[in-house]
Order: C-alpha cells, then structure tokens, then sequence
C-alpha cells in the first residue's frame, strides 16, 4: 500500500477538505504525508503606454509569498498532527504548478499524489481541473484525485 502521500494545497475551501480527507487515508493506510504549496514567481510586467506600475519587489514579492507558504502548510500540518498523523511540509517557487507537484513527489519519494479535482460544478465539474489533469497526463507517479 500507499507509504507516503503527497498533497498539494493551495489553502482554499476545498483544498482544506482535500487536506482533510488525504489525512483520513494516511490514518487508515499508516502513510506519512508531506504538504506542498508552490509559490508563485515574480511576476514579470509588460510595460507599455497605459500599463500599471506594480511597486512591489521581487524580495517583497517573494518574502509575501513564502509567508503565504508558510500560513497554508503550517494550517494543513496542524490539522494532520492533531489527527496523529506524521507529516512534513515543503514549497517551492514555480509558475507551473503541475511540475511543481510531480518534481516536489520525486524529491520526496512518495509514491502517491492525492489532490483535488478543483471542486467544479455542473457541466465543468464532469471534467479535472487543468493542473489536477496536467499531473495525471505526465507522473508515472500514482495520482489519488478527491472529488
């Protein structure tokens, strides 16, 4: 069985039920599990006539975004840990968050991906989110995906 999951989260609603119901099947299945957030780059502005100056830094940028990091893994930590299960957090910066998820389960050797679908209703919620849908197209990593 499934020894050690990963489980990416973006801190949102249902990202928190993810989180939640990943933690049940590490209870059952007596697997550790590491949190992943990938943070988002800097994001580079096109300027031209009528463009909005954005004042903030790259540092700036990048210290917000490891405080976001921070809050949504240490959130999803403390709710595994108060279930008993063993758990761990990582980050990593990437505008591409669907190589995020698939490097970040490499270098932690897990050998499941739990995440969620994205939570879509009615007729979109028949098809996968695209970064849920981009990591099963391109892991041999199994993928888990919580609807």
């Amino acid at each position: 069985m499934f020894r050690h999951i990963l489980v990416p989260t973006d801190g949102s609603e249902f990202s928190t039920d993810t989180v939640k119901r990943a933690i049940g099947f590490a209870q059952e299945t007596g697997a550790t599990i590491t949190f992943f957030f990938a943070k988002p780059d800097y994001p580079v502005a096109l300027y031209g006539e009528g463009a909005l100056i954005d004042p903030t830094t790259p540092e700036k940028f990048a210290e917000m975004a490891d405080q976001q990091a921070a809050e949504i893994l240490s959130a999803a930590e403390a709710i595994a840990k108060a279930a008993n299960v063993s758990c761990n957090s990582t980050s990593t910066t990437n505008n591409v968050p669907w190589e995020a998820i698939i490097e970040a389960a490499k270098e932690t050797g897990c050998d499941l991906i739990f995440m969620a679908s994205h939570g879509r209703r009615g007729l979109a919620g028949l098809l996968l989110g695209s970064e849920t849908q981009k990591v099963l197209t391109h892991t041999k990593i199994p993928v888990l995906v919580y609807r």
